[in-house]
């Protein structure tokens, strides 16, 4: 027990194979790292890096091979010949209808959760909370790239968290702060973001649940529509409609202005530090408009992502762009900060815009790399969505080499 919530029962041993293997056909060798960096990786080194023997061994993990983790024990540092073959596109949309529809996906999730706990105790990274007059964010490093984050109105004592993935660790940060829990605001439904709502409802009676109502978001209790906003004590949110990851995904911004700071975006998987989610239930068109939603924000708006996966995503986008210097410089100091085991986040949105390849597709240079013109007649949105499209299929095959 701990802060009066109950650990997450552990899955029946003779599930616990079945799930990594149907998830890694999917191309998803666990949900809280669809997108970079490999569960086995450990904070600080990049996912090509060699790692110590025992984690990666497979007798360490019950015989089951989990996508692409990095093992010195094989001639090519990754585990190839074990990876399962690509599924087909219609297996994949079954497979992934599994994870997000079923109890197989939520009992993956509580297998990760098990995992996470006991590799690390303490949070994937050092939390780094962010400060203004007024207002605390707190990134809560969960699962073994996820950020949960609680952002306090240090005036009346009110908190909201988003996208609460272990129950345990949002509860442990609320009782250091000494905050009332009033708010849970769920970007999507996936489990590794919403997995922990209904073990913090139960602690805390009053608080509600907000999130699309398109997605299937555990314990719902505040369906919310696009430009929403809801107020927890002085601070206010409003929701933005970002489809593409999923079809009721939202991001949500804190009007910093009351408190004399720039908007913060919590943006779930929509966006990440040089990177963006994989559009799981929507087309590049729809994805390319919410981001074009995001970079509407401002320059100045702080960018708070769903997970780590800054190294990985830089690393990536300095391969399509050799001569970009914001680029290599953001590189460099995205590795100081990982090998201190220190967050990245947050970036700002204009920052994102010299180095973020997913927030480029309307740069020649960038289009060039990639060998793609403009057709005669062409829409020029149709164009970027095609930009996206290549960049996105790229960044598929990079993970999975």
């Amino acid at each position: 027990m701990h802060g009066g919530i109950s650990c997450l029962p552990f899955p029946r041993p003779i599930l616990s194979p079945l799930i990594p293997r149907t998830m890694a056909s999917l191309g998803m060798s666990s949900p809280e790292h669809r997108e970079g960096q490999p569960a086995s990786a450990p904070p600080g080194e990049h996912p090509a890096a060699m790692l110590p023997p025992s984690p990666c061994c497979p007798k360490q993990l019950e015989g089951v091979c989990l996508e692409n983790q990095p093992c010195p024990h094989y001639p090519s540092g990754v585990w190839s010949t074990h990876t399962p073959p690509p599924a087909p596109p219609n297996e994949k949309v079954a497979l992934y209808s599994l994870y997000a529809r079923t109890r197989l996906g939520y009992l993956f999730y509580q297998r990760q959760v098990k995992k996470a706990r006991e590799r690390y105790p303490h949070g994937h990274s050092v939390p780094q909370p962010f400060c203004f007059p007024g207002v605390k964010i707190l990134p809560i490093p969960v699962l073994s790239n996820n950020y949960s984050y609680l952002v306090i109105d240090t005036g009346s004592g009110q908190a909201a968290v988003i996208d609460p993935s272990d129950p345990l660790a949002v509860q442990a940060a609320i009782e250091e702060e000494g905050v009332m829990l009033e708010a849970i605001f769920c970007t999507h439904k996936h489990w590794d973001h919403s997995g922990g709502n209904e073990a913090l409802c139960q602690k805390h009676n009053s608080c509600r649940v907000y999130g699309s109502a398109l997605d299937a978001i555990p314990q719902l209790t505040n369906p919310l529509a696009d430009r929403e906003k809801v107020s927890v004590g002085c601070l206010t949110f409003e929701a933005l409609a970002t489809p593409g990851h999923t079809v009721g995904h939202m991001v949500y911004v804190l009007d910093g202005a009351p408190f004399g700071s720039p908007p913060c975006l919590f943006s779930g998987d929509l966006l990440f530090l040089a990177g963006c989610g994989r559009p799981f239930e929507g087309s590049p068109e729809t994805m390319l408009a919410s981001l074009d939603v995001a970079v509407g924000l401002g320059e100045d708006t702080l960018l708070w992502p769903g997970h780590e996966y800054a190294l990985e995503c830089l690393t990536f986008a300095s391969l399509l762009e050799l001569d970009n210097s914001a680029l290599e410089q953001k590189l460099q100091w995205a590795v100081q900060q990982r090998q201190e085991k220190r967050s990245t986040c947050p970036s700002t949105l204009g920052e994102e815009q010299t180095y973020n390849p997913f927030l480029r597709t309307h740069r020649p240079e960038l289009q060039e790399a990639l060998g793609l013109w403009q057709g005669t007649g062409e829409d020029p949105d149709a164009f970027r969505a095609r930009v996206l499209k290549e960049v996105r299929r790229r960044k598929d095959l990079y993970q999975a080499t």
